[in-house]
């Protein structure tokens, strides 16, 4: 087989989607009458793209507090007081130790009124979904 037959094949298996791929392992399993133990790094390879695809399906979210104005301090602790329920103290800590979660999970609704709440004082969250 030449080295161009070669690399087409990878190029056209480079381009399969991770469903595909599975496909594919499962026909080759049957047509040789083996199973794939080698196929399973593949299959970790292509892990990050269906966790990408899990993420936009997530129903539980992280958020985090990343930064905060230095002149907005103060209306961030208090959001930070409100969601969390911390003391002033706590919250105060949380706020200049940032980065720092504010809600382990919570559901979408909950974290984009928080990421509002949050803007609005002068603070920057992420949202990351679980």
């Amino acid at each position: 087989m030449s080295k161009q037959t070669l690399d087409q094949i990878v190029e056209t298996l480079s381009d399969l989607s991770v469903l595909d791929m599975a496909k594919l392992k499962t026909l080759l399993e049957d047509k040789w009458g083996v199973k794939a133990a080698a196929a399973a790094p593949v299959m970790m390879a292509a892990a990050p793209a269906a966790a990408a695809a899990a993420d936009a399906e997530s129903t539980e979210f992280k958020v985090t507090l990343e930064e905060s104005a230095a002149d907005k301090k103060i209306g961030v602790i208090k959001v930070v007081r409100e969601i969390t329920g911390l003391g002033l103290k706590e919250a105060k800590d949380l706020v200049e130790g940032a980065p720092k979660v504010l809600k382990e999970t919570t559901t979408k609704a909950d974290a984009e009124e928080i990421n509002k709440k949050v803007t609005a004082a002068g603070g920057k969250v992420t949202v990351k979904g679980l």
